[in-house]
């Protein structure tokens, strides 16, 4: 906004008065013909900080023309010593100067001698060109030598017309205003003026030199303040300025270099859009019925193809692979089903379909040259085969949770990190499976996590603090006579784990393995107890007493032995020695009352191999004792019936025909002891009767046995001692029979009844095939049988009759051997 450049009247609203005019002086005419303003207005200072330049930058050689015009326009005031205000002015517009010299000059000064600074202007050169012209709206000069040729020539006739310049955004009286300026004679005393419809200006001398600012702030503050006629019309016209706010800033107008580039940038922009219509076009018509570019399937690129070429192209990328298994993973599990036993069949035209066809919308065509869109494989598949190949695989993606734990490898520990389990869904993981199998790559299956309790931090807590210390040398014991040493591996072998429900490892010693590490070396330190027996002497039963015991109280000795292990020094445990009663004395032998036979059975007519378990059983039986209120079990006394505790193979039955195993004919001993213990009176628990009847045992009272090969009980014969007295067991072995007799306090009369031969089968026969083992039999009829037991008090005479019991016999085969016999 220009500053100091008043040219309106004193009552203009829009007047700003001049900073060094305080009294409005600048409206009265000076003595000279100028404006009081132009002789009392201190010249302007020169910026500080702006270095000195050379005549050449500070002054613009004018040309022989505007001379001669200047000259001719200040005849009549080169007199009086002084220039005008009026004439510098317009000397400064026509030049594009910011002030006039009679601003930048005392009266009577040669303007020509004046120094820049003490007239208050900058060299113009200063300024760069680009600004200059910018801000007046023109195309700036390439150069100074271009921009003085650009200054018009001044007509030389005094009182004379000639255009005025405007060279300020082309209003009158500047540079490139298209309206004359009368140039009129000095009138009583005041210098020529040139009136201008704007104002007047004072003619400046003829060798005014014209300096140039370097900046538009310093134009602005050279820009000489005009002084205001306040008669002449013209002035009001210029205190609101062209445009209503000349006084202030004078608003920029665009020049024809503004329109030319709206024109030139509308045009490209036509020519840019045609462009981009004719290639939407055209792809439109190019591009009509393929696959939307940027589409894959599978990692396969098939946009932009024909639905038969994209079909054709996924059949031979993709079509040998889905024949390969398919490889499932569920975590760090993997398994493998197959494509074709699970029902998975690829659809391709649908594949395709899905894909659907190019879009319309111009922005998603141009988006699809750069970006890819993933669509899934259409598949088929049937559930039901897919559920059934899962539930094969299955054990090899499930894992179950694991707790943490410390193992020994001999006498070292191991830290077991905890693992969670791992569970499948098959119907969900068959989901997956037909929607991702034609993806390529492993189908991830989705799993249920199983928690754990422990954690890492919480096992290797354990092994530091316990596991570690324990096996780190031997534990001393020290016994009445001589000490013993719990080795490292025995403890190893007794330490136990388990989660403490805070993310550790709970601790403790398993006795027995303690004390079995212990024992053996402090026997001779030690005398045992000796339980009372029953045995017989003489033909009769007698007690054999008891016998008390000095032993170590282990519990008591090894009560503080873990926290003992825990310590690296002082590994020492005092064993603690106390008398020890017999577990059965000689009293508690005498009041059961074993004094008498209460029952005994016999069978006969056995094998020479059957013979010899018959034998083994019984001597492991004989002299077993029943206390009253236990239960006796055959199997269970027995134990495994093995090569390794001296049974032998023999004949048996499986699936309804004779063979062989080892322990074969005990059913023969169990059949014995069934009915000793049916005559004792005794409770019967658990008995089976032979799926064929056997001649040699009572019908409907007879029995089987078969354990497992590790022992354990498949069919047993159990009874319970309901009696008032101790029974005990004894066997009599022959190699033709078995005799087993129950001794006690009889207490009942038992009598068996056995009901009549009912529902009767004959046998069929059957045939093995050569090669197979085979064992031949003539076989047997079926039939039904029941029997019921009698029982009745000795003392009291009181009768009881329990309930019939049932049994069943099927038909016995009678057994060829290879082909049947003729006929």
């Amino acid at each position: 906004m220009p500053e100091n450049y008043d040219v309106s009247s004193g009552d203009d609203p829009n007047r700003k008065p001049a900073g060094d005019d305080p009294a409005g002086r600048a409206d009265r005419p000076g003595a000279s013909g100028g404006s009081a303003a132009d002789a009392t207005r201190p010249s302007t200072p020169a910026p500080t900080g702006v270095p000195e330049e050379s005549a050449a930058e500070r002054t613009t050689q004018i040309s022989a023309e505007q001379l001669a015009a200047a000259e001719s326009a200040s005849t009549g005031s080169a007199s009086a010593g002084s220039a005008s205000t009026g004439s510098a002015t317009a000397q400064s517009a026509s030049a594009g100067s910011a002030g006039s010299a009679a601003e930048q000059a005392p009266s009577g000064t040669p303007a020509e001698s004046a120094d820049p600074a003490e007239r208050g202007t900058r060299p113009l050169s200063q300024q760069s060109g680009a600004d200059d012209t910018q801000r007046l709206g023109q195309e700036p000069p390439e150069d100074d030598a271009e921009r003085t040729q650009t200054i018009p020539a001044v007509p030389a006739e005094s009182g004379g017309t000639y255009a005025s310049p405007t060279d300020f955004l082309g209003a009158p009286g500047f540079l490139g205003s298209t309206e004359s300026t009368a140039v009129h004679p000095a009138v009583s005393g005041q210098e020529p003026t040139v009136q201008a419809s704007g104002g007047s200006f004072a003619a400046p001398p003829p060798t005014q030199q014209i300096s140039y600012p370097e900046v538009d702030s310093e134009r602005t503050q050279n820009i000489p303040k005009v002084p205001a006629d306040a008669n002449s019309p013209s002035a009001a016209g210029f205190a609101g300025g062209i445009g209503g706010g000349f006084a202030e800033d004078p608003p920029e107008q665009s020049g024809p270099k503004d329109r030319r580039k709206l024109i030139r940038g509308g045009i490209a922009a036509g020519i840019a859009a045609g462009v981009l219509l004719l290639l939407y076009v055209g792809d439109l018509t190019f591009s009509s019925g393929t696959v939307p570019r940027g589409t894959t399937v599978a990692d396969v690129q098939v946009g932009g193809l024909s639905p038969a070429a994209a079909e054709r192209k996924l059949r031979e990328e993709l079509g040998p692979n889905l024949q390969q298994p398919v490889k499932l993973q569920a975590g760090d599990s993997t398994a493998t089903i197959s494509p074709e036993q699970s029902g998975l069949t690829m659809d391709w035209p649908a594949t395709i379909e899905q894909a659907g066809s190019q879009p319309l919308n111009p922005f998603t065509r141009i988006a699809s040259l750069f970006t890819n869109r993933e669509i899934s494989p259409v598949s088929h598949g049937d559930e039901q085969q897919v559920v059934a190949a899962l539930e094969q695989v299955k054990p090899r993606l499930e894992r179950p949770a694991s707790e943490g734990t410390i193992k020994f490898e001999g006498a070292t520990p191991v830290a077991v990190e905890p693992v969670t389990g791992r569970s499948v869904d098959v119907q969900v993981a068959a989901d997956q499976v037909m929607a991702d199998w034609a993806k390529g790559g492993a189908v991830q299956v989705p799993f249920t996590e199983q928690a754990v309790s422990t954690t890492s931090d919480g096992v290797h807590q354990a092994l530091r603090n316990v596991a570690q210390p324990a096996v780190s040398g031997p534990i001393a014991i020290k016994g009445e006579g001589h000490d013993a040493a719990l080795a490292p591996e025995t403890v190893a072998a007794a330490l136990r784990f388990e989660p403490d429900g805070k993310g550790g490892l709970r601790s403790h010693l398993d006795l027995p393995t303690v004390i079995g590490g212990v024992e053996p070396q402090l026997l001779d330190t030690m005398k045992p107890a000796k339980d009372a027996e029953v045995v017989l002497e003489g033909g009769r039963p007698v007690v054999r007493p008891s016998l008390e015991g000095r032993g170590v109280n282990w519990e008591k000795s090894f009560e503080k032995l873990l926290d003992v292990a825990r310590k690296k020094q002082d590994r020492t445990v005092q064993a603690v020695y106390e008398q020890q009663p017999p577990a059965f004395s000689t009293d508690q032998a005498n009041g059961l009352g074993i004094r008498e036979v209460i029952s005994e059975f016999q069978t006969g007519g056995f094998e020479a191999a059957s013979g010899v378990n018959i034998r083994r059983t019984a001597e492991q039986v004989n002299g077993a004792v029943i206390k009253p209120g236990e239960t006796f079990s055959l199997n269970g006394h027995t134990g495994p019936r093995g090569t390794a505790q001296g049974y032998v193979e023999s004949g048996i039955i499986e699936d309804g025909r004779p063979a062989k195993a080892v322990g074969g004919g005990i059913s023969q001993f169990a059949t014995t002891l069934f009915n000793a213990s049916y005559f004792a009176g005794v409770q019967d628990v658990e008995h089976k009767e032979h799926s064929y009847y056997i001649s040699r045992y009572p019908a409907g009272r007879e029995a089987t046995v078969f354990q497992n090969p590790d022992g354990s009980s498949v069919i047993d014969v159990k009874f319970k001692n309901t009696l008032a007295s101790g029974i005990m067991i004894t066997t009599e072995w022959t190699p033709s029979s078995i005799t087993v007799k129950f001794w006690g306090t009889k207490q009942y009369d038992v009598g068996s009844e056995t009901g009549p031969r009912t529902n009767e089968k004959p046998p069929h026969e059957k045939v093995v095939p050569p090669g197979e083992p085979c064992s031949p039999s003539k076989g047997n009829g079926g039939f039904t049988v029941t029997d019921t037991r009698t029982l009745t008090d000795v003392k009291t005479g009181k009768v009881k009759k329990e309930k019939p019991t049932k049994t069943v016999y099927n038909p016995q085969p009678i057994i060829h051997c290879g082909a049947p016999p003729a006929p």
